[in-house]
């Protein structure tokens, strides 16, 4: 199990926030996360630290910038 602090550039908005969180849902291998519009950061935990690759392919392909 691995934990990753993510910074996500382009948070304007609740509707921001379930978007990404929809994007979560369909990732296998997450193993729990909370978001947050005030910071704009994701804490994620993840099985394997290929899924955090897969998390931050989907998230960009939203049109946010994650920087870990």
């Amino acid at each position: 199990m691995k934990r990753y602090e993510l910074l996500i550039d382009g948070i304007h908005c609740d509707g921001c926030i379930n978007r990404i969180k929809n994007v979560l849902s369909t990732v296998k291998g997450i193993i729990s996360y909370d978001i947050s519009f005030e910071s704009k950061k994701l804490v994620i935990e993840v099985k394997k630290d290929k899924v955090i690759n897969e998390v931050i392919d989907k998230i960009e392909d939203l049109g946010f910038i994650v920087i870990r």
